[in-house]
């Protein structure tokens, strides 16, 4: 909005209101002036028609028209000009006689007006008022008062009057009130100018001198006096200036001060700079040589560790006393311990160097979190604790990220929750927000009711070697490196970690994930639709558990009758006319409960078909005990949800049509399929993945072998490995499409790992779509039914249970349901991906120590290549991750300083792997 200036507002202060006054007076003497000229004509005209009406009346009985045309005559040219014509009409609305013929008189014959007359009728147009009056008889002296004759005329005289005088009237008086409200306008203009010059000169005056104080001039030249308050503006003016000069002189004098100090302090800053400089280097340098301290001494610590480890396992399986036994427990718990510092401490070291990198891998966000919960579940089951997990329904199950990662937040903070809570419970909850269509914000808190942390103390909880107190220190243990390497994780992944706690209240930390949805979703279904509809009796104390546990028996469609306490269970048992198809009791698994527990399955045996206890415990004797007391089986808490859907469904699932159909729905596909791997185990792993799909599947070990078959067969789909001898995957793809049978067949690249940009270049260079290793089966037909059109693929087809064997020997470097799970299932195979990998670590080791000796970057990056393949399959999770690290850092900057921890690492997880499989085979000779 313009806002106005003194000038402008003062005009328009004395206008607006002028004009208005004038306007509404001018308007309102016109409008009266208007009513009153019409008013006196209509009264003129009246006063001349009635009167003549009287007067013609004799005439006209006597049929006088010498005296009828005089009567009018005279009263038309004394009336003139404003009388236009008088005319006499007879009864039967016959013209007598007129006082004049102009062009508008015939509208005065046959007007309805005329009809029907009692009294005088007014009648307007445009230029004339037209007066129709009717003539009655009032001379007969005989005659009966008789109001029907008087309503019978014996005429009709009729008087037209110009209205140009009216007119003239109305337009004077506009036209003097016009001239009035404009000379009211004027005089109030002159009035205003002469008011905002008296305002204006002195202020213009006085802003000029206030522009002149701005530009530091001493001069303000107010000299003149002036009026009113201007005056007392104009000494107030003056005094500022006078002040002014002296506060500059005075200013100048610090100014040239402050320059000679200034001078001073930067001479002295610049010298502080360079010793900065110097010592910031002597850092770098003490750092550098700290991280490979730090790597060097895990190295050259690790190595007798894990001997100790492992061969207090193997002490473990001969005789032993309770003593001996006690002193293993402690050597184990102490290695372990002493393990868990040294990881700590080294990825503590990665984390300051900045060479954590995150994977970016599809995994099932539900598992993750369930392998945690078993991992730490015996911990807090040992001390009582209720420990559960409530995911939101709404929480996506498929996400794109680094589990590893993220299963070590939760283990870092679910181990704290667990250390410092010696009674109650530990719950997780986790929701999401959705960020957009591509990525999605995973929020997770963890609560506990534990010993709390005072505020003074929480800061330092994010802080290298941090502790919340010296006591609790001393009690507790733990190297204060668990959270602050949490943090970074974190915000590695773009999120962020609070805490909320107070003494004796608990603590819960609360932290966000930022993951990527991914863009095919493959499901492996829950058997949840055998439960649909089934009636499940459920008793669970713990709020959190309760509801955690009814939120996934009301997600899979089931009639849940939910009992918060022992009255309402029983209230529920009690009632004859329910019966329960399932009843799940939940309940803390102490000695003093057995027999209250053991009352419950006896009370609800009858009531139910089937009946499962979840307890606190892992104890394999107790679960035992509590079967054979009428239980049909005892599940672990924090409950996973996918061995709760299957134990709930396992009696109705061979019942249920979906299965039935199923079981046959397994058929080949009419395909030919070209693997192309110069890896014998990860050829033997894809050919035996493609035979329980693909009718005709032929090998090659090279892109050059790969080639030559491509000019004599023609294939559906090629699986092609990138980094192979002879030829590569990229070249032999650009021959394939350039000249074979094969120029329209989809090529598929297979790759350990490769860079996002490396992932897109291969799709420049031809390759219809990648696969990274370890492959999915769930991925493979998807490949398959993308790249091949006529015969899709279901995704929602469950995979049949396979029975799971055993490890083939103990060690905490192989993960056997990982390996399984890689070969599709497949026991035997399984079985020999692992031992192809064990019989290649002995040359591994050598041709990598030969490689770092000769400090060759390119061949320790073909080395880890070629060992990062065999580790997708095996079931080495541990070795798989660090092969995938190194990879990458060469990939990115071949350097192998910056590498160097996670080498020696790589050499001492391999070498560790191999002395558990030695240790096995050495037992089970021992064992013959």
């Amino acid at each position: 909005m313009t806002k106005l200036g003194l000038r402008d507002s003062v005009l328009t202060l004395t206008l607006i209101p002028t004009v208005i006054i004038g306007l509404l007076l001018g308007g309102y003497f016109t409008i009266n002036r208007y009513i009153e000229l019409d008013e006196i004509l209509y009264q003129q005209g009246t006063t001349i028609s009635e009167p003549l009406a009287i007067a013609l009346e004799q005439p006209l009985q006597e049929k006088n028209k010498q005296l009828l045309n005089r009567l009018i005559s005279y009263t038309h040219n004394k009336h003139s000009p404003t009388v236009k014509s008088i005319a006499i009409f007879d009864d039967n609305n016959q013209l007598i006689m007129t006082s004049n013929y102009h062009r508008s008189f015939d509208k005065l014959i046959n007007q309805k007006a005329m009809q029907n007359l009692n009294t005088t009728q007014v009648q307007k147009s445009d230029e004339l008022v037209t007066f129709f009056t009717p003539i009655f008889n009032h001379t007969s002296q005989d005659l009966k008062w008789e109001p029907t004759q008087l309503q019978s005329p014996l005429g009709t005289v009729i008087l037209q009057l110009n209205k140009d005088q009216a007119v003239i009237g109305q337009q004077r008086a506009l036209l003097i009130s016009g001239i009035v409200i404009i000379l009211s306008l004027v005089f109030a203009a002159i009035l205003a100018l002469r008011l905002s010059r008296m305002f204006m000169t002195p202020l213009n005056k006085l802003v000029l001198a206030t522009d002149k104080l701005v530009e530091g001039k001493r001069n303000t030249g107010l000299t003149d006096t002036m009026i009113g308050e201007f005056e007392l503006l104009r000494e107030g003016l003056n005094t500022i200036a006078h002040t002014m000069v002296m506060q500059k002189d005075e200013m100048q004098k610090n100014i040239d001060q402050a320059t000679s100090d200034y001078r001073e302090t930067l001479e002295q800053y610049e010298t502080q700079n360079i010793q900065l400089t110097m010592a910031k280097k002597e850092a770098q340098d003490a750092n550098r040589v700290k991280s490979d301290f730090l790597a060097k001494m895990s190295h050259e610590l690790r190595t007798p560790l894990n001997g100790v480890i492992g061969f207090t396992r193997q002490l473990y399986k001969t005789p032993l006393n309770k003593h001996q036994k006690d002193y293993l427990d402690t050597i184990e718990l102490s290695a372990n311990s002493l393990m868990t510092i040294i990881s700590d401490i080294l990825d503590f070291s990665k984390l300051e160097a900045g060479a954590m990198e995150l994977e970016s891998i599809q995994f099932q966000l539900r598992d993750a979190i369930n392998e945690v919960m078993t991992l730490l579940a015996p911990s807090a089951h040992d001390k009582q604790l209720e420990l559960s997990i409530y995911i939101n329904q709404q929480v996506p199950d498929d996400l794109t990220g680094d589990p590893t990662r993220f299963k070590q937040i939760l283990i870092n903070l679910l181990s704290n929750a667990i250390k410092f809570t010696e009674k109650g419970s530990i719950k997780v909850d986790v929701s999401y927000r959705l960020l957009d269509e591509e990525r999605a914000s995973l929020l997770v808190s963890v609560t506990d009711t534990g010993v709390g942390i005072p505020m003074n103390k929480q800061d330092s909880l994010f802080t290298p070697f941090g502790q919340a107190d010296s006591s609790i220190t001393r009690k507790f243990g733990g190297t204060g490196l668990g959270l602050i390497i949490t943090k970074h994780i974190v915000e590695a992944m773009n999120g962020r970690i609070t805490l909320n706690s107070a003494p004796g209240n608990g603590t819960c930390f609360t932290f966000n994930s930022i993951f990527r949805l991914p863009n095919h979703v493959f499901t492996n279904d829950l058997p949840s639709k055998s439960l649909i509809g089934k009636r499940i009796l459920y008793l669970e104390p713990h709020e959190h558990t309760h509801h955690a546990v009814l939120s996934l028996l009301t997600q899979w469609q089931t009639s849940v009758t939910a009992c918060f306490n022992e009255t309402s269970f029983l209230d529920a048992i009690t009632n004859k006319e329910h019966k329960y198809d399932i009843c799940l009791i939940g309940h803390m698994a102490s000695v003093d409960d057995m027999q209250q527990l053991k009352s419950y399955v006896k009370s609800v045996r009858e009531s139910t078909d089937y009946l499962y206890l979840m307890l606190n415990t892992v104890s394999h004797n107790m679960r035992e005990a509590f079967i054979g007391s009428g239980a049909d089986a005892c599940l672990s808490k924090p409950l996973n949800h996918r061995k709760l859907c299957e134990v709930l469904a396992a009696p109705y699932r061979l019942d249920h049509p979906v299965h039935n159909i199923e079981q046959n729905e397994h058929q080949l596909l009419p395909l030919k399929v070209l693997v192309v791997d110069d890896n014998d185990a990860n050829l033997k792993l894809l050919h035996t993945l493609l035979s329980e799909q693909i009718e005709v599947i032929e090998t090659a070990h090279n892109g050059s072998q790969a080639y030559s078959l491509s000019k004599s067969h023609k294939y559906d789909v090629i699986f092609m490995d990138i980094q192979m001898p002879i030829m590569d995957g990229i070249t032999a793809c650009k021959l394939i499409q350039e000249s074979s049978l094969n120029e329209d067949t989809p090529i598929i690249a297979v790759t350990a790992h490769a860079l996002n940009s490396e992932k897109e270049q291969l799709l420049k260079d031809g390759f219809k779509g990648y696969l990274t290793k370890p492959i999915d089966e769930d991925m493979l037909k998807q490949i398959i039914s993308d790249h091949s059109p006529q015969t899709p693929v279901n995704r929602d087809k469950t995979k049949n249970e396979v029975p799971q064997s055993p490890a083939p020997f103990e060690s905490n470097r192989i993960d056997w349901a990982l390996a399984l799970q890689r070969a599709g299932g497949k026991n035997e195979l399984a079985l020999e991906m692992l031992n192809m990998l064990l019989s290649s670590i002995p040359e591994t080791l050598s041709l990598l120590a030969k490689a770092i000796d000769d400090t060759s970057c390119k061949q320790v990056l073909s080395i880890v290549h070629k060992f990062h393949g065999a580790c997708c399959y095996t079931g080495v999770p541990r070795l798989k991750s660090l092969a995938e690290t190194i990879e990458t850092s060469l990939k990115s900057e071949c350097i192998l300083e910056s590498i160097e921890p996670e080498l020696f690492e790589l050499q001492d997880e391999l070498e560790s792997l191999l002395l558990d499989s030695k240790s096995a085979e050495k037992s089970e000779e021992d064992t013959l």
